[in-house]
């Protein structure tokens, strides 16, 4: 008797447990259609289109930076006769700052304030 006493009581829960879920989607459904409302219907254009403008102006920080890099070894080792030595080193430099350019405009990082520096938990500023 004491297992159909535990069965009653898991199906109980169980049943509590899905009208939960119930009420739950209930709640998120009303909540995104309130969204949708506020926001002027279906905005799945806007975000497509916002989505891409994203992905363009990453995509252009590392390449630029990439591009920088090159052409500016490739004229140093003109200008010093280093050949090929400038532009793997900028090119790396450049890939560097690319990915760095990257991360920033992506709110990954923090883009560094001039003036402020950086104050650990002892009070010193790292000098």
């Amino acid at each position: 008797m004491a297992g159909d006493d535990k069965h009653h009581r898991d199906a109980d829960e169980m049943g509590d447990i899905s009208a939960r879920l119930r009420t739950l989607s209930g709640k998120i459904e009303a909540q995104r259609a309130a969204r949708r409302k506020k926001d002027g219907g279906d905005n799945s254009s806007k975000s497509t289109f916002a989505g891409i403008g994203q992905a363009l102006k990453l995509s252009s920080e590392f390449i630029g930076g990439v591009a920088v890099g090159a052409i500016l070894g490739w004229l140093l080792d003109q200008w010093l006769g280093t050949t090929p030595w400038g532009m793997i080193v900028l090119l790396m430099l450049g890939f560097a700052a690319g990915v760095l350019n990257v991360l920033r405009s992506a709110g990954l990082i923090q883009t560094p304030e001039p003036g402020k520096r950086r104050v650990d938990e002892n009070g010193s500023d790292g000098s």
